[in-house]
């Protein structure tokens, strides 16, 4: 290895464990001596605020972790794909999958998307491929004169799943960075969020906003992503002051977008916006110009986000049903104005308190980004307390919409209990209902010393030891491309 990888092996030691991998599947044969070999790191995300407003239009303010997927890939000079995933084997998964390219065509063109689908979820054991298939899917349907060989392509990530770090982003993210050089396309930023956002939404169906995918792209070591998804507006980055110390604690309760509270949550969000829309006797259209559908009308471009929380509060909200069953509203309205949920007739929609958090968690993000810009000398004891403050509401309008859990819920009242021991707030994060909690405190050894007793309390109370997430790297941009060979 060169000096250069070698400096960025000291910095990411797990690249350094990634790259004896890849030479131990050189000596096996997997990968082939000669050829360059493409590596990619993409890390799991935090969110600090607006997790579950991005679909609705809001700002969101997102940080990547430590914990990351990386992937080698090496053309072949057939048209054999092959995945390799050695850590799944241990859940009865398999960890090795072999297709050839012309699985996915069908009389010189690409198969339908549904077929593709069947075709991956007709085995469980080999659903862990379905994200890396999709992108796959997608540049060959987007670039079918370049996508004309195989490759090999070697996995390994630590980002925990079902804990709401989005695991699934890092899992997307990666492969389509690396696979993309290897076909000679460039993508990168904004565009290679989209991409990885449409292979999560329309391939695995899971209805996801596109905060997670941008976070993973475009984050760096110790910076916040703040954006507002309008459809993806990213901001200048921002550093977390040094004065500010933040961590993650994986409540124990698995957490998945796929999960029938977020997809309840979010209809019901969209069904607020269709009742806004009938009060102003607005018309919405669906609108095909984007990357994914999306309806629209002339006052809030089909945004709830850009509803301000006073006029919701003056005009609408007491209009709105506080619940309503699938099956009534579906007599009400058709079509539904979400393009990637149900409306279940047999589910009863939280849709008052859903539509009021779409409308102010975008201003309390926005309150939260414009009190952490600020320069370090005034973020003062009452600017802490403000952004603690704005935590905790956010995380009682997720237990308002049916994302909360007991487990949550008893890791945000041990943090109100060190209030007194520099730890500001706590939330919730990404789409709720489980996963994990942001904790914001003072980078001091007091707030350090009351985050330990609030984890031995969380432990005893939960009867096992949490996951802790703490620290940031860089996003997939930043880290760019390694390329390896072995003669």
């Amino acid at each position: 290895m060169d000096q250069a990888f070698n400096q960025l092996a000291k910095q990411y030691p797990d690249l350094a464990k990634f790259e004896s991998g890849i030479r131990m599947l050189v000596e096996k044969g997997y990968f082939q001596k000669g050829p360059e070999i493409l590596i990619n790191r993409t890390p799991g995300r935090l969110d600090l605020m607006g997790g579950n407003d991005d679909y609705t239009g809001g700002l969101v303010f997102e940080t990547t972790i430590r914990e990351a997927t990386l992937v080698a890939v090496q053309p072949r000079p057939d048209r054999s794909v092959h995945f390799y995933n050695p850590a799944v084997k241990s859940i009865g998964w398999k960890e090795q999958i072999e297709f050839s390219l012309s699985d996915l065509m069908e009389d010189g063109r690409v198969k339908p998307l549904e077929e593709v689908r069947d075709w991956i979820n007709q085995d469980p054991r080999s659903s862990w491929c379905a994200y890396i298939l999709g992108d796959l899917y997608f540049l060959i349907n987007k670039f079918p004169e370049k996508v004309i060989h195989g490759f090999s392509l070697y996995l390994e990530s630590d980002v925990p799943l079902g804990k709401g770090v989005s695991s699934s982003a890092a899992l997307e993210v990666a492969p389509m960075k690396a696979m993309s050089e290897m076909y000679g396309i460039q993508v990168k930023g904004v565009e290679l969020a989209e991409w990885t956002q449409w292979v999560e939404i329309a391939l695995t169906q899971s209805a996801c906003g596109i905060m997670d995918q941008l976070t993973v792209v475009m984050g760096d070591e110790d910076y916040f992503v703040p954006m507002l998804c309008q459809p993806c507006q990213p901001k200048a980055l921002v550093k977390l002051p040094d004065i500010l110390r933040l961590w993650g604690i994986d409540s124990g309760v698995r957490h998945s977008v796929a999960g029938i509270e977020y997809e309840s949550a979010r209809a019901a969000t969209f069904m607020g916006y269709r009742f806004l829309c009938d009060l102003e006797k607005l018309e919405p259209v669906l609108d095909k110009s984007g990357a994914l559908p999306r309806w629209i009308e002339s006052r809030w471009n089909g945004y709830l986000a850009n509803v301000s929380p006073s006029q919701f509060r003056t005009c609408y909200e007491d209009r709105l049903p506080e619940s309503i069953s699938g099956a009534n509203f579906n007599k009400l309205y058709t079509p539904h104005l979400d393009p990637f949920t149900p409306v279940r007739t047999e589910v009863v929609y939280p849709v008052r308190a859903a539509t009021r958090y779409a409308v102010e968690e975008n201003w309390r993000v926005q309150s939260f980004f414009s009190l952490i810009s600020r320069p370090a000398e005034l973020l003062d004891t009452g600017t802490g307390v403000l952004l603690g403050e704005l935590m905790y509401l956010a995380h009682l309008g997720y237990s308002e919409c049916g994302l909360g859990s007991e487990a949550t819920d008893k890791i945000v009242e041990l943090v109100r209990e060190e209030k007194t021991n520099d730890l500001l707030g706590a939330k919730i994060t990404g789409g709720g209902a489980g996963g994990t909690v942001a904790i914001l405190g003072w980078n001091t050894p007091v707030a350090e010393a009351a985050f330990q007793r609030l984890l031995a309390k969380y432990a005893a109370w939960s009867k096992s030891k949490p996951y802790v997430f703490s620290g940031s790297s860089a996003g997939c941009d930043k880290f760019g491309l390694v390329r390896v060979s072995y003669p």
